[in-house]
């Protein structure tokens, strides 16, 4: 007798078995059809970027208050209830340092409307003299905002940058005011120099003789680039400035992931005879990082909670100062306990292993800077 399937049995659209559940078990292909409405597709998207579900819940407690926990249920098999560690450290990585970039690009009240105008003033003035009135005036106005920021570190830092622009404009302006240039000769003069530059930079070309032809010209432009920026900087340009920091910003992540390997390597180094895989390394490496990119988080939010609610009630400013310094005394514990319980050696070796470990990664950090700085400049 031929077996009969019931008339409610889904076959798989691509090889036909019967399906038991959402995966075929023959072939893997899903039974959900790709052909979706569009706010689908956008949730579909979002969550292949961020991932955002029921995991964070399980994922980002843990994360800060229980130090090695996810990285042990990691290395038990545990993975469905919690975020993929590459994951979680590239999207808390890219949020921490996108927030640090607004936090410290953004203006204080003071300046936000006040820099056209400033420009205006400068641009106006006749002679070095006014020049100095403009630039008494607008430094008396950041002192103001200075005081009224309080213990607000990103206006703080926002009203140091404003008053940098100030004195390179007006000192720009003043050096334009004193030392007048003749009509046609200023861009026949910045003309000679481009070509100038031009030049040095093509009559020394990178050559690396085992790379081939176009890495030496990729590294010729960088190079011409990174030279471009430089002097740039030395002539004090704010927007300049502004541009290569920005760069710089986005170019962390980048130098992060080469360091990661290097540090998994070292931990790899430092418990060579554990025998672990370089993978379990690499996730300890992963795991790390993605807690120090929440602290770093956490911190900022302090830091503008702290900014926005101590002028208005002078008492939370106790608790937010010691809310921020148990969260700066709990990075290095909580580094030193995931060490001590994933590697399970004594306290004694864990510590001398801690502070090895501590001190060659501030290289590794150092270094990661210096990429991140040059291919910054290198755009």
């Amino acid at each position: 007798m031929n077996q009969l399937d019931r008339a409610d049995t889904v076959y798989c659209a691509n090889c036909g078995t019967a399906m038991e559940g959402e995966f075929c078990h023959h072939c893997g292909q899903s039974v959900h059809s790709v052909l979706k409405p569009v706010h689908h597709m956008l949730e579909d998207g979002m969550d292949m970027v961020l991932h955002v579900d029921g995991r964070i819940v399980h994922t980002l407690p843990p994360l800060l208050l229980k130090p090695g926990f996810l990285t042990l249920e990691y290395f038990a098999g545990r993975r469905v209830r919690y975020i993929a560690p590459f994951r979680l450290m590239f999207v808390l990585c890219l949020l921490a340092f996108a927030v640090c970039h607004m936090v410290l690009d953004a203006p204080s009240p003071v300046t936000v409307n006040s820099d056209r105008a400033v420009r205006q003033a400068l641009a106006a003035a006749q002679t070095p003299a006014e020049v100095r009135q403009v630039l008494d005036r607008q430094i008396a106005q950041l002192e103001a905002a200075r005081k009224a920021a309080g213990t607000n570190a990103a206006a703080l830092t926002a009203v140091g940058l404003a008053e940098a622009r100030l004195r390179t404009a007006a000192a720009d302006r003043q050096a334009e005011l004193e030392r007048p240039a003749p009509a046609g000769k200023d861009s026949a003069a910045r003309a000679k120099r481009d070509d100038t530059q031009a030049a040095d930079v093509h009559d020394d070309p990178v050559e690396v003789s085992w790379l081939p032809e176009f890495a030496n010209r990729r590294l010729t432009v960088a190079l011409e680039h990174m030279r471009s920026n430089m002097r740039v900087l030395r002539r004090g340009d704010p927007e300049a400035r502004e541009r290569v920091v920005a760069q710089l910003f986005s170019s962390i992540p980048q130098a992060l992931l080469v360091m990661l390997p290097l540090f998994a390597l070292l931990l790899k180094l430092f418990y060579l005879f554990k025998r672990r895989l370089y993978m379990e390394h690499l996730i300890v490496a992963l795991h790390s990082h993605a807690f120090l990119f929440l602290a770093l988080l956490l911190g900022v939010g302090l830091a503008e909670l702290g900014g926005w609610l101590i002028p208005l009630a002078a008492w939370t400013a106790a608790p937010i100062h010691a809310l921020g310094w148990a969260l700066a005394l709990w990075v290095p514990i909580y580094l030193l306990l995931m060490q001590k319980r994933i590697y399970r050696q004594g306290w004694g070796m864990t510590l001398v292993k801690y502070l090895a470990v501590g001190w060659c990664y501030l290289w590794l950090l150092m270094l990661a800077l210096l990429l991140a700085l040059a291919i910054g400049l290198s755009h």
